[in-house]
């Protein structure tokens, strides 16, 4: 396998080739090595996952993959990796298992591994099969050392020394059983909560509402749960998220809102909404979609040490009110590449094995 050196360079590359898909309107740079060769083919497997999957819409499509494009540079790569002693080992093969509920939702595990050089054997969600495995052959292209790293299978997963399986609670029961006995990284449902103070400005708000409507509310790092100080005004919150009003156009959306709308009414649950998103009063912290839950606070210390006894639950926080480790309003689908899903670093994982 190839150095630290190349492989950040190899991953730089991919960015770069990503980064022409991030706009509107993909632009074509004939400077990108391949690109004659892949340009299309990306195009059209973009175009194959909006009918496999149509939560995953072109612009939520472009939305990861312009994310991605700016996490993916030599500048970026480089100060992930140095905060880890990388050393000259025989690789490992780690096997990862992939959700599904977000386009690319799977590739920051397969970097994280491949990176350090070591080998991934993958398993796709059928809801997102095509582009990660189109991206490799690309980066397989341009660095050939990449080959025999690789390999994407649907049958069962065998010849591996570690596992990273992402599903449901369900599912996790599952995972444990079958791989309990290799060293493992086991995820379970998550979500994410945002904490208002009523003091918030129409920037933050809109802001808010990308957190929350982004790809439709199903990763988890969108947030489903609102804390509200006591005497909140909701005027505020539903102005803040208007321009996201064209979203009850979209078919399986609008069908979701409708759905619960009525099983809320039927069960004489008191909700407030707008004709395109629901609040309704719930100590959950999952929502389902066109729904977000919210619980009101009197004390900010309290809902610090609630929020902490219930970290195991919390993707991540949204506010601006300085509580340690939290995200800015607009920023919840905007991780970084030392931000790792459940806080579990996964880069370390693969290095320990």
């Amino acid at each position: 396998m190839s150095d630290i050196h190349s492989r950040i360079e190899a991953f730089s590359k991919l960015g770069t080739f990503i980064k022409q898909f991030s706009t509107t309107a993909p632009v074509y740079d004939p400077e990108i090595p391949e690109n004659e060769t892949f340009f299309e083919g990306f195009e059209q497997k973009i175009q194959q996952t909006t009918v496999n999957n149509t939560w995953f819409t072109r612009e939520n499509i472009r939305y990861a993959l312009e994310g991605w494009s700016e996490l993916l540079t030599a500048y970026n790569l480089k100060m992930w990796m140095s905060q880890y002693l990388l050393e000259d080992k025989e690789p490992k093969t780690i096997a990862i298992i992939m959700a599904g509920n977000i386009p690319m939702v799977g590739f920051h595990d397969l970097i994280s591994v491949l990176i350090t050089g070591n080998k991934v054997i993958a398993k796709l969600s059928s809801n997102d099969k095509f582009l990660l495995p189109y991206l490799m052959e690309y980066l397989q292209a341009i660095a050939p050392e990449f080959k025999e790293a690789i390999h994407f299978t649907e049958e069962k997963l065998e010849g591996y020394e570690a596992v990273i399986a992402t599903g449901s609670n369900n599912t996790a029961r599952y995972f444990e059983y079958y791989f309990g006995s290799k060293p493992n990284i086991i995820r379970k449902n998550r979500n994410s909560v945002a904490v208002l103070t009523g003091k918030e400005t129409e920037e933050e708000m809109k802001a808010l509402a990308d957190d929350i409507f982004r790809y439709y509310g199903l990763g988890c790092r969108n947030v489903s749960k609102l804390f509200l100080p006591d005497d909140y005004d909701f005027d505020k919150f539903f102005n803040g998220i208007f321009h996201y009003k064209d979203i009850i156009n979209e078919d399986k959306y609008a069908n979701n809102y409708d759905y619960n709308k009525a099983v809320y009414l039927m069960s004489l649950f008191n909700i407030l909404e707008n004709g395109f998103l629901m609040l309704k009063e719930d100590t959950s912290y999952a929502s389902p979609i066109a729904t977000v839950f919210y619980e009101k606070y009197d004390n900010l210390n309290t809902l610090k040490n609630r929020l902490d006894s219930d970290r195991e639950s919390i993707q991540c926080i949204v506010t601006g009110s300085g509580i340690e480790g939290a995200v800015d309003f607009g920023q919840s689908q905007r991780p970084g590449l030392s931000d790792y899903a459940d806080g579990i670093d996964t880069v370390r994982f693969v290095l320990n094995l």
